[in-house]
């Protein structure tokens, strides 16, 4: 299970249930469908992503295979994931309370430079919020309830 946060690209009018929507129908897809190259205005992107996902992040993994890119940050879980015409962060229920809070800090940041560079619209869907709108604070109260909830049931300890 992750924090997950979605990129779509809007159409003016759309609203973000009609965009959500459309971002599953096309996860639906046939399978031979899904293995297109990642377009080149993502791979360039891409390229503007990475340095500033490291000035933020500090030193992170690369995968790039031409039908996806995906970047992982070992110490907090958060992966950045590029395919076809999906962008996505995810950041494992690791976290919770300040260090929710300083790892979000990071999703959220993370997030503005993949709207500024990708021109596409994150919507959290955990806060059911667009990113342009959530505060830190909705964000780290869900991540923490969801993660101390699973170590309830499953066991575990601290981040």
């Amino acid at each position: 299970m992750s924090y997950d946060i979605y990129f779509v690209k809007r159409r003016e009018g759309q609203s973000w249930a009609e965009a959500l929507e459309a971002l599953e129908i096309d996860d639906e897809a046939p399978y031979e469908d899904t293995n297109q190259p990642v377009p080149l205005v993502l791979i360039d992107a891409w390229d503007r992503i990475v340095p500033q996902a490291r000035a933020l992040l500090g030193e992170v993994d690369l995968f790039e295979d031409g039908e996806s890119c995906e970047l992982s940050h070992a110490g907090t879980g958060i992966q950045l994931s590029v395919f076809q015409d999906e962008v996505s962060i995810t950041v494992p229920y690791w976290h919770s309370g300040d260090d929710a809070a300083r790892v979000l800090d990071q999703v959220y940041a993370l997030g503005a430079v993949v709207e500024r560079e990708t021109g596409m619209d994150g919507y959290d869907p955990q806060a059911e919020a667009p990113l342009s709108e959530l505060t830190p604070q909705r964000g780290t109260h869900v991540m923490s309830a969801i993660t101390d909830d699973l170590r309830h049931r499953y066991g575990g300890g601290d981040s």
